[in-house]
C-alpha cells in the first residue's frame, strides 16, 4: 500500500497564476508559506518560513485564482509531485509541487467572515463544508444563493 497525501495550512505568497493548457484545462499555480516557530537552546524564540508551490486544475484552478489573493490563509490538500527538465545551460532543474485537490478558504479579505470548501472534479463530495465562526456583532447572514458555486 503507498500513500502520497499532504495537508498544509498556510498564506498564500503570490496571487495565483491562471493558465490554459493546448487541451483547453486550466491550471493555476502559486505559492503557500508555512511558518515554524520554536525555542532554541538558549530560550530565544525562532522563527523559518517553508515555501510550497502549489499548482490546481480545471475548476479548482478556476476558484483558486479568483477568490485566493496573497497574505489569503488556506488550508490544502494534494499530493507530491517533483517534474523534471534541463535548464537553457544543459543543467538538470527539479521542482517539487502539491498538486492539489481540496481547498479551503480560511479567510477572504474584504469578504464576510465564512469559509469555502472546494475539491477537485475528481474528488468525493463530503457533507456541507462546516462554517467558520461568526463574531455575535455581526449581523449579515449567508444564504445559499448568495454563494458562487
Amino acid at each position: 500500500m503507498d500513500l502520497n497525501k499532504v495537508m498544509i495550512i498556510g498564506n498564500v505568497v503570490r496571487d495565483p497564476e491562471l493558465r490554459t493548457t493546448p487541451g483547453g484545462q486550466n491550471v493555476s499555480s502559486f505559492s503557500v508559506a508555512t511558518n515554524l516557530v520554536w525555542k532554541d537552546a538558549s530560550g530565544a524564540r525562532q522563527e523559518k518560513a517553508e515555501f510550497h508551490n502549489v499548482v490546481a486544475w480545471r475548476r479548482l484552478a478556476e476558484i483558486s485564482s479568483q477568490y485566493l489573493k496573497k497574505g489569503s490563509k488556506v488550508y490544502l490538500e494534494g499530493r507530491l509531485q517533483t517534474r523534471s527538465w534541463d535548464d537553457p545551460n544543459g543543467v538538470k532543474r527539479y521542482r517539487t509541487e502539491i498538486i492539489a485537490d481540496n481547498m479551503i478558504m480560511l479567510d477572504r479579505a474584504g469578504a464576510s467572515q465564512d469559509s469555502g470548501e472546494f475539491r477537485s472534479a475528481g474528488s468525493a463530495p463530503r457533507s456541507e463544508p462546516s462554517p467558520k465562526p461568526v463574531s455575535e456583532a455581526s449581523e449579515e447572514e449567508i444564504s445559499v444563493e448568495d454563494i458562487p458555486f
